[in-house]
């Protein structure tokens, strides 16, 4: 493979580099103990959560963040920055959707005794909890950090220890933050006509989403002011190559994950429509001319 010259690196290097990133193996092992854990004690109050919803937090939730940060991608994002874009975009967009299969939260609910969900209950309704956990705030947060991407601070992100050990921890909660209100939905309900701004809104926002992607990609310049390739392998791509494959990558995975949130988005109001129809039909007559009574004062 010594004569191998291009920008794609060999199959060999993709799946023997390794490391040990501290920071991912505290997260990694810490979640997976309290899901044992959770898993233990909800056994004990009778309850099970389904085998696959196990596997799928352990095998995909867990085992993708462990490749992503452990793995390739986390081995060169400090020396290829398409490295370090596909790291950080799937550790925003997918880990967190993987990991949430698994239902944490209601695997807390079950594990925890009546005090313990209590307090979950009043974590939740938090304020700042609910703010971030917003369809209509939380990807905005996603678009800033992309958005360093075209400055200096590009660099400094991929290259500095301590700034990518908190994006290991930050950007998975982040993502988190988005996706809870999707899986979890039972302790993050809205109103349909909520949700219909919301669709109109993340639909625009996913879009929008992508532009520092084609900025990175069209670019005739390198951002970060960083032009030296960082190794001598033969299949390092120059700066400027490097940038414009870290913009293909963001420009795609923006872009190819909006179709499944905006149907999970649909299927979030859908479900929400017929709670409040069966609502409505639960009402009494009298209960009914109460209802149009208050909405007409309103309206005055």
């Amino acid at each position: 493979m010594g004569d191998y010259h291009g920008p794609v690196p060999p199959l060999e290097v993709i799946l023997t580099a390794w490391q040990i990133d501290w920071a991912a193996a505290v997260l990694i092992s810490g979640s997976a103990v309290l899901y044992a854990l959770g898993l233990r004690a909800a056994a004990a109050r009778g309850q099970r959560p389904a085998v696959w919803r196990t596997l799928a937090f352990y095998l995909l939730g867990l085992g993708s963040l462990t490749v992503l940060t452990c793995g390739f991608p986390g081995v060169y994002s400090a020396q290829l920055r398409w490295a370090f874009t596909l790291k950080i975009s799937l550790l925003l967009f997918v880990v967190p959707l993987l990991i949430g299969l698994g239902k944490p939260i209601s695997l807390a609910r079950a594990a925890l005794p009546p005090r313990g969900v209590e307090r979950l209950n009043t974590a939740l309704s938090h304020r700042s909890v609910r703010l971030l956990s917003n369809s209509m705030v939380a990807p905005l947060l996603g678009l800033a950090l992309f958005s360093t991407f075209l400055t200096p601070a590009f660099y400094t992100l991929r290259a500095t220890p301590t700034a990518e050990a908190l994006l290991t921890f930050g950007v998975p909660l982040l993502g988190m933050l988005m996706a809870l209100p999707i899986i979890e939905e039972a302790d993050f309900r809205r109103s349909s006509a909520f949700f219909t701004l919301e669709i109109v809104f993340v639909f625009i926002e996913l879009l929008v989403d992508a532009i520092p992607g084609i900025l990175l990609r069209l670019n005739g310049q390198v951002l970060d002011h960083v032009t030296a390739v960082q190794s001598a392998v033969g299949w390092f791509p120059g700066a400027l190559r490097d940038q414009q494959l870290a913009g293909d990558v963001l420009w795609f995975i923006c872009e190819i994950v909006d179709l499944p949130l905006i149907i999970l988005m649909f299927i979030r109001f859908s479900r929400s429509d017929k709670r409040e129809a069966r609502g409505f039909d639960d009402l009494t007559d009298a209960e009914l001319d109460e209802l149009n009574a208050e909405h007409l004062r309103r309206g005055r």
